[in-house]
Order: C-alpha cells, then structure tokens, then sequence
C-alpha cells in the first residue's frame, strides 16, 4: 500500500481525531500521581473517549492489544499494557492516546513525571521532547525523511543517550497505521520525500543507556535490553504547502517552538 495524500475532507476528520486526542492528554493530567494504578488511568481515558468524546479508543483490540491507551513505565519504551501496578514517586511514564472518531484516527503521547524525577530522567524526558521538536520543525514539502531521522538521532547522540531503532514512527488516516514508516534515525540526503497532504506521526523513543530492546511474554510491551530509562514524546502532523500543522498540539504547547 502506497502513501495516501489526503484531501480536504479528510484532512478535517484528521484534525478533529487529534484535537480529541490532545484532549484526552490534557484531561488525564491531573490523574497521573503516585498511588493510582495504570489500570486506572486506562478506564478513565475509556469512559471520556467512549462517553465525552463519542469516538473510540483506536488500540482497543488492535491486533488483540486489551486495553485502549498505552502506558509505558520508566524502562519500558513503548505498548506498555495498563495494570494494577500503581505509580510511585520517582517514576516517568508515557501514555499513549490514538482516538478513532468518524473512521479517522489521532496519535500522541506524552512523559509525566511523579514527583521529583531523578536528574538523568528529568535530563531524558527533556532530551527526548527536543528529539521531536526538531523533526517536527524540518516537515515541509521537499524534505526528506532521512534528513529528519538523522537530526533527532544526533540531538540524542549529543546528549549521550540513544534511539531505538526497532519501533518508528508512522503514516496515519483513515488506518491506525499507514505508508510511511517514519524512522527516527537515518542518512541525509535520503528516504521518501514529504509531500503537501500527507499525515503521519514522530514519535522518537529515546533510550538513557544503549538502544537494544526485547520484547516481553505479553508480546506487546518493549522494554530496554539493559533495563536503562526510556522517554518518548508524539504528534500526529499534516505536511501543508509550506510548513506542517500539529494536528495533537495541546494548550499547554505553542508552534513554531524554539528549543535549540
């Protein structure tokens, strides 16, 4: 299956599925705190996508995923499943929304911190947020993908830390997942060139310690091979005739950013 550039009509379901999304973000905000159960933080987000919201979780028996958010507890990088486990202070966690309204699917994430990080997590979800403001602010017709997987990866480099190069980011529409792969790694000068009309998300996944992953018995949440801390951030974006539209920016964000 091809790239799909996506009209006008389309675009506009888009940009509503992200604005769901985001919102669901900014809702479960004043939930995540020490002592509340990723289980429960998973129902809430339930009820507001199913109830408030009118729409579906997206990751709701997703190839057999159980649960309708992602969370991703301090060494775990990505698909993390909701449990009983609750939260502690000292841990970060990345929750992961994809809202699914009117056929058309909205993708973010975000790292929250419980209470007082230590310094190198704190340092790694900072680090981690730049890794996907700087892809962001390259989208425009004409660039290439490597070139921005290329820029997130030397950012991480230069911090020390690492980028994970078995999971990426990817096109989304009227499919949860869709052409192209968007890697968080690569070589100037080469990969797909962007196109005005295409959506897809970056979401690099940045490791404190080496890139290696292994893929728990679950058969969905991925973890650091050597147990290091592991951040991750994510938009949903529109490439436009001159630039690209956050179709998840939250209130609490402002475009363009200024991060270097």
């Amino acid at each position: 299956m091809g790239i799909h550039i996506k009209n006008s009509d389309e675009i506009a379901k888009m940009r509503t599925a992200g604005r769901l999304a985001a919102d669901v973000l900014e809702m479960i905000a004043k939930h995540v705190t020490a002592g509340i159960s990723t289980n429960e933080l998973d129902t809430i987000c339930h009820t507001y996508i199913t109830e408030k919201q009118q729409a579906n979780p997206s990751p709701l028996n997703y190839h057999g995923f159980p649960k309708s958010i992602c969370t991703s507890v301090n060494h775990q990088i990505c698909h993390g499943i909701p449990s009983d486990k609750k939260l502690k202070k000292g841990d970060i966690i990345n929750i992961d929304i994809t809202v699914d309204k009117d056929q058309y699917h909205g993708d973010t994430s975000q790292m929250f911190c419980i209470g007082k990080p230590s310094v190198l997590a704190s340092r790694l979800v900072q680090v981690s947020r730049e890794c996907l403001y700087i892809g962001i602010e390259m989208v425009k017709p004409g660039v290439q993908l490597g070139d921005i997987g290329h820029a997130i990866e030397q950012h991480a480099l230069k911090h020390h830390f690492s980028v994970v190069q078995e999971y990426c980011g990817h096109g989304i529409g009227k499919n949860f997942h869709e052409e192209p792969q968007i890697l968080h790694y690569g070589k100037p000068g080469t990969g797909i060139t962007l196109e005005e009309g295409m959506t897809f998300t970056i979401e690099p996944m940045i490791n404190a310690g080496k890139r290696h992953v292994r893929l728990l018995s679950d058969q969905w949440t991925v973890v650091t091979k050597d147990h290091s801390l592991s951040a991750q951030w994510e938009h949903t974006l529109l490439v436009t005739a001159d630039g690209v539209d956050i179709l998840t920016l939250r209130t609490d964000e402002h475009s363009p950013f200024n991060i270097r």
